[in-house]
């Protein structure tokens, strides 16, 4: 057994998929972080929830961190008698800003930690295990590697391609979540030609525009493919979205919402009553560990 005595700590951000038009593909990281202390006993579970889902998320290895925990360690080959777990949560549950990534990708990094695992199960295996378990790769390759990612799956192969930005990030974060299954079940089977091709435009012009021209964000922001489809789930944040465009500021719903994300500064007025508004900036180092 390699199983490492005392605490790891990992830490793992926030992250926003689709970003408007990349729509499953691109995802950003945020510097919003959850935060999984996690030390192997001899018997037994113990988990303990502060903060965001605390009183909500089961406190049983159908718990997400555990449930991902248990399946890197059947990719290493050993697992410990027991665990003892602290979760630390501050990014939002249910609003579009990756908290189910930030709880996968917690587990499996603090898996391999605990059982010094790395020349096992390296970042390309760990990033493909995040994949499979969240069914998607658009919000666990951010908070994997951090920055901005493009993220794909060849056949069953998950991969990505990770570029350095720096942009000032606004989100408005409304009181009442939204579940990404119902947001999903929103969306036609079918769209236009025209609208796909509009948005394969769109995505590309993005890459550009926050890696090197942020004057064309407003434009390359656009989406024609899944926000309008789910602004019946979302009104308020559809609403938001549009009057910030009016004023020419760069908004779209972060992932599945109802979370609204503006890469911009000095909108706080904008802010709807009840809801939370945070200033962050692009995280560049994904999930880390701290033994």
């Amino acid at each position: 057994m390699t199983i490492r005595s005392g605490p790891v700590t990992v830490r793992v951000p926030a992250t926003s998929a689709n970003l408007g038009p990349g729509f499953d593909a691109l995802g950003l990281a945020l510097d919003l972080y959850d935060e999984l202390t996690v030390e192997a006993t001899e018997s037994g579970l113990h988990i303990d929830v502060i903060g965001e889902g605390a009183g909500e998320v089961p406190l049983d290895d159908s718990h997400l961190v555990v449930r991902s925990m248990n399946l890197a360690f059947d990719l290493l080959g050993e697992r410990p008698g027991g665990l003892w777990l602290t979760c630390r949560n501050v990014i939002p549950h249910g609003r579009g800003l990756g908290s189910s990534a930030a709880a996968i990708v917690s587990g499996i990094v603090a898996a391999r930690a605990l059982a010094r695992g790395e020349d096992r199960l390296d970042d390309a295996a760990l990033f493909q295990l995040a994949t499979d378990i969240e069914g998607h790769p658009d919000n666990v390759a951010p908070a994997l590697f951090g920055g901005l990612t493009i993220s794909w799956v060849d056949g069953a192969a998950a991969a990505v391609q990770r570029l350095d930005v720096q942009v000032p990030v606004t989100v408005f974060v409304p009181p009442t979540p939204v579940s990404t299954q119902e947001a999903r079940g929103l969306l036609p089977d079918s769209v236009p030609h025209g609208d796909a091709v509009f948005n394969a435009g769109r995505a590309a012009l993005l890459v550009a525009a926050l890696t090197q021209a942020p004057e064309r964000l407003i434009s390359a922001t656009e989406d024609r493919l899944h926000q309008g489809y789910r602004s019946t789930a979302m009104p308020e944040s559809y609403r938001l979205v549009r009057a910030l465009r009016v004023d020419g500021v760069p908004a779209v719903i972060s992932g599945a919402g109802p979370t609204v994300l503006a890469f911009a500064r000095g909108i706080d007025a904008a802010l709807p009553d009840g809801w939370a508004l945070h200033h962050l900036d692009v995280d560049a180092r994904g999930a880390t560990v701290h033994p």
